[in-house]
Order: C-alpha cells, then sequence, then structure tokens
C-alpha cells in the first residue's frame, strides 16, 4: 500500500477500531500485549507505521488532542464533538475524549496527558481552567501562560485567563428570547436557571433580566428558580412555578433539557403549552424540534462551534499566530409550537 495508506487501512487489517491503531502506535502502554502485536503486524504490511511514526518523532508531536467535558452522556455536546472530530480528520489530528464527570481529580490525569507530552494541546467544554493554567494577569502570568500546553476553550468562557476562545453571546440571546414572550403580551415571564456557579448560568439570566427591565417589567419573587440543566430539574421547578399564587403566563429556561421537564409539569397538571403557558429552551438540541409540542428555542452553532475551536488549535500547533480572547459566534431564535400570544390572565 506504500505511501497512501490510510489508517482505516491499517485498522481493516488488524480487525480493530481506526481509534486503536492510533493508541497502539502513539501511547502503546494503554492497549494489550495481544492488540499491539495484531496492530504491528497490520502496519508493518501496509508500510504505515515506519511512516507515521518517524514523521511524528522527527516533529515531535503526538498528533492527538485531549477534549475535556464534563458529562459525556450530554446529548448538548454531541454536534460540538462532531464539529471537533471532523475539523481534527481534516488537519492529520486524533482526539481523546475525557469525560471529567466534573471530578477535579479526572480532569487532572486528562491535563496530564498533555503536561507529558502525550498529547499536543487541549479543547475544553467544562468550563474549568486545567490545573497547570495561568491567569493572564501580570508579567509572572504572562510567562507562565507563554510555558503552558495550547489550549482552546468553548461554550463557556473562562474569566481571568486568556485563552482562545469560540462561544456565543448568551446575555444578548436571552435577552433576545425574553425579549420575544413580551412581544406577544406576556407580562408574567419565570426564568429556570442553571446551577448558579456556572457562568452560562449568570450570562442567561442577565439577558433575561435586562429584557425585562428594558420592559419595566417586576421581577416577583419567586419567579427565578434554579435547575441542574436536567429534565427533572426542570419538571420540578416548573412543579413550585404552578403552586404560586400568581401564575406565570411564560417560561424561559436556561436550557432544551429543562424546557422538556418543565413542559411535562405543565401538562401533568392540566393545563396547555402554550395555551395557557409559552415556553422557550436554549440550545436547540435535537430532541427540541419533535418534541410535543416542538420547542421554540435559541440555536447556538453547536458544530460550527467544535470546527472553529478544532482550527484554532491546528493554527496555534502550526505555530501561527493566534490571538487569544473571545471568536463570537451568532445565535437564532428558532420559532415553534411551545410560544404564543398571551392567552387571558390565570
Amino acid at each position: 500500500m506504500g505511501s497512501t495508506t490510510k489508517i482505516r487501512d491499517v485498522a481493516r487489517l488488524a480487525g480493530v477500531s481506526t481509534a486503536t491503531v492510533s493508541r497502539a502506535i502513539h501511547h502503546p502502554a494503554v492497549v494489550t500485549k495481544e492488540t499491539r502485536a495484531k496492530v504491528d503486524r497490520a502496519v508493518r504490511q501496509t508500510g504505515y507505521a515506519g511512516n507515521a511514526m518517524a514523521r511524528n518523532l522527527r516533529r515531535m508531536e503526538t498528533r492527538m488532542i485531549v477534549v475535556l467535558v464534563p458529562n459525556i452522556g450530554n446529548i448538548f455536546f454531541s454536534e460540538l464533538l462532531s464539529g471537533i472530530e471532523t475539523t481534527a480528520a481534516d488537519n492529520g489530528y486524533s482526539i481523546l475524549i475525557g469525560d471529567t464527570t466534573s471530578d477535579p481529580g479526572r480532569a487532572r490525569v486528562f491535563a496530564d496527558y498533555v503536561r507529558g507530552a502525550q498529547a499536543d494541546g487541549m479543547i475544553l467544554l467544562d468550563g474549568k481552567p486545567p490545573y497547570f493554567a495561568a491567569p493572564a494577569s501580570g508579567l509572572d502570568g504572562q510567562a507562565a501562560a507563554a510555558n503552558q500546553p495550547p489550549v482552546v476553550v468553548l461554550s463557556e468562557r473562562l474569566p481571568g485567563y486568556d485563552f482562545p476562545t469560540v462561544c456565543i453571546d448568551n446575555v444578548a440571546a436571552a435577552r433576545g428570547a425574553t425579549a420575544y414572550l413580551i412581544g406577544q403580551g406576556h407580562r408574567a415571564i419565570a426564568h429556570i436557571t442553571g446551577p448558579l456557579e456556572n457562568i452560562l448560568t449568570a450570562e442567561r439570566r442577565r439577558g433575561y433580566r435586562a429584557a425585562l427591565h428594558a420592559a419595566g417589567l417586576p421581577r416577583p419573587p419567586g419567579y427565578e428558580v434554579t435547575g441542574d440543566f436536567s429534565i427533572r430539574s426542570g419538571r420540578l421547578a416548573m412543579a413550585g412555578l404552578l403552586a404560586m399564587a400568581r401564575r406565570p403566563t411564560a417560561i424561559f429556561c436556561s436550557n432544551d433539557e429543562m424546557a422538556i421537564g418543565a413542559i411535562t409539569a405543565i401538562r401533568a397538571a392540566g393545563l396547555s403549552v402554550p395555551g395557557d403557558i409559552s415556553v422557550i429552551g436554549f440550545d436547540d438540541i435535537q430532541f427540541a424540534g419533535c418534541y410535543d409540542p416542538p420547542i421554540t428555542t435559541v440555536r447556538q452553532p453547536r458544530r460550527l462551534i467544535g470546527a472553529t475551536g478544532m482550527a484554532l488549535m491546528a493554527d496555534i500547533l502550526a505555530h501561527k499566530t493566534v490571538a487569544g480572547g473571545d471568536r463570537v459566534l451568532p445565535t437564532e431564535l428558532i420559532l415553534r409550537a411551545s410560544s404564543g400570544k398571551v392567552s387571558a390572565a390565570p
């Protein structure tokens, strides 16, 4: 096969996945002796290993990027990871997905891959800086940052750090969603937030409050309820709002999963969406458009966020000049059947 050999050719001959071939070449200690033997036979037959390994050793790089996510089971990350992986492959890189489960200890293990030169860089989707990161303030911080492994941040900004970051304007998007409800005649608009320590929660809450303030509308006590981005938390938060003396006529949820939970609670109470209560979510996950009713939501370009972040990482590793700070991508309010004009006051 010679110089045209692809990693998938090696995988096919060895009877393993392309990811296993990559691990066997770059990180042989993490695969079994039997698997290494199969891959070794295949790469010797195809001529792939000699070329690939010599290239990597000559460049002193692994062609591996660590991607940290806080919960691999969260469907929000699927499009982001797809954008990262496609762009990584286009640039000759593989990705290692590290599911931290929001555990700092697990995050440190994956960060050590980069610090130990077992991976070339790190893409963060978990909203937390790696343990080796230096804040971008003062001469000492700038000097330390210059010696750090490459890091790119996606979705959740890290205040105080100057990593290249790809994100959206959460404040403007949340303000626009709330303003739409106001434009539909709603005056009693509640908000189901994410975890209070999360920066996305803070930014989307700011947008919600800004829209109410601009319209001269009050925020009655109890109209902001904390969730955790899960369907269950949306259902519980909505149950509390339904028990209030002045029931809201519209709900802005900080993500689509909580919007699904809110709609479930509304219907369980014998009310209709949007006839009695309008609901808006955030993210436009794949289930939002096929739920009953389809959910009005803020669409963020998750695949493009992932692709843009990986392209920045490839530029950094190619020794191109890449400035820190935000790259803000546009959002879109997708209007569906879960929202509408206000009905008679409850």
